[in-house]
């Protein structure tokens, strides 16, 4: 049974969650046990004084580091940031000394609050019935109650991309705060663009005669599907008393050029395809994985595709490659001047939302293999915020920004260092999490 992430269907959470009481009681009758709670860490309070956080190091996620300075939030928002600021009566004041101060992490591609076990089909909601789901939305199935989340927030991450998976079209992206009572408090921005994967346009088995065919078949057809949503668009702008199609709807911003597609591709092959469909039409694009990206690194500069590289935490594709191939990618592109960022263990891979902890270890590897350790910190901050379209709100230590920082007790892609603080929109956020709870029981163990 599909479970559909539109509004307008069946509440696939709710479906979820009576399957999952369904099987309690099965389990219940049997005498097995089963553990159905969410987690019960409670979000963070609205902000109710001005925080002063002073004598810190602040990484402001732009490229640049203020040593020795202060920060100042009231009511969710960033006031002054610089060596000095005001101190208000009724301020509370942070000692930062020894401390370090970065915006809220930003992952760029993932699918946490979508799939939790994989093992366990009720637990995982990231993909519907079809290859052409356009107005699938993403946000709309995200579970705030996610034990993934904590674990997350423990590792600095405060933002996610929340991507849909599937067979190509897979469906509207939205952009996550990672602390809230529901996905209404949690949406920063939804959609942020239409998903899609390539690599399922691109034929791997058969001969060259039958992928070519194959290939041409699905190229027609998305361009079919385009030029209906196109028409759709025209007769809705002719005459708005029309029925509402809602695959072709969604498709009306990107046709216009009004809204990104992030594409799914690692290949060269899929990657050069991407780029002339995409661009052929003048649709926007974001390459997505992008692990053959330096081998058409002229193309995405002249066409100025940003790429959301997906882990720098991989093998190399070729056997030829060399051994850090991945881990000096970033530092390429960089110096090839294509716009990107860098996600963890992305939507579709092995580790998945798991391990979105490890995010900015992700972008610590970079540093180790030439990329700028600031260009580093703005590849999780402010560049996945700017290729999001919201760069206006989050990713950097800026005034009128959002307050949604993390503390940390040194260099945040040491593995040694710990997040002690963190607030999401000025609100102080809970790092609790199971790992933790764990790790405090053991530790008693006699």
């Amino acid at each position: 049974m599909s479970h559909s992430m539109n509004k307008n269907c069946m509440n696939n959470r709710s479906f979820s969650t009576l399957l999952v009481v369904a099987f309690a009681m099965v389990c219940s009758q049997t005498g097995w046990q089963v553990n159905l709670r969410a987690h019960d860490i409670v979000p963070g309070s609205p902000q109710k004084q001005p925080i002063v956080i002073r004598n810190t190091t602040l990484h402001l996620g732009n490229g640049s580091i203020v040593s020795n300075g202060s920060i100042l939030f009231e009511d969710g928002m960033i006031s002054e940031v610089g060596d000095s600021v005001r101190l208000p009566d009724s301020a509370r004041v942070i000692d930062g000394k020894g401390k370090h101060v970065y915006p809220g992490l930003i992952d760029s591609y993932t699918d946490i609050g979508l799939r939790e076990i994989t093992a366990v089909d009720v637990t995982v909601d990231n993909v519907e019935r079809g290859e052409l789901n356009p107005n699938v939305r993403s946000w709309v199935a995200f579970n705030p109650d996610s034990e993934l989340i904590p674990v997350a927030r423990a590792g600095g991450v405060m933002l996610a991309h929340v991507v849909p998976g599937g067979r190509l079209l897979q469906g509207q992206s939205g952009v996550m705060l990672l602390d809230g009572w529901s996905y209404q408090d949690m949406l920063v921005k939804g959609p942020a663009g239409l998903c899609v994967n390539w690599e399922s346009v691109m034929p791997r088995g058969g001969d060259s005669k039958d992928k070519a065919k194959r290939y041409d078949e699905q190229i027609q057809e998305l361009d079919d599907l385009l030029e209906r949503a196109r028409r759709y668009g025209e007769s809705i702008a002719a005459d708005d008393s029309g029925s509402t199609d809602l695959r072709l709807e969604s498709l009306l911003p990107v046709i216009r050029g009004e809204r990104p597609v992030f594409v799914q591709a690692d290949r060269l092959g899929a990657i050069e395809s991407a780029i002339s469909f995409f661009t052929s039409r003048r649709i926007p694009m974001v390459l997505c994985g992008g692990a053959d990206a330096m081998h058409c690194v002229d193309r995405l500069a002249a066409h100025d595709i940003p790429v959301i590289l997906i882990a720098t935490y991989r093998l190399p594709r070729r056997r030829s490659d060399p051994v850090d191939a991945l881990y000096s990618l970033p530092a390429q592109l960089r110096e090839s001047g294509v716009r990107f960022a860098i996600a963890g263990e992305g939507a579709g891979y092995p580790g998945g939302a798991s391990n979105l902890r490890n995010l900015a270890y992700q972008a610590g590897i970079a540093v180790a293999h030439g990329l700028p350790h600031e260009e580093a910190v703005r590849a999780i901050t402010q560049s996945p915020a700017e290729i999001l379209g919201v760069a206006d709100l989050v990713g950097t230590l800026a005034a009128k920004h959002h307050a949604t920082l993390i503390i940390a007790d040194g260099d945040v892609f040491e593995s040694g260092t710990r997040v002690v603080d963190a607030y999401v929109q000025g609100r102080q956020v809970d790092l609790g999490n199971k790992h933790k709870q764990l790790y405090r029981k053991y530790e008693q163990r006699p």
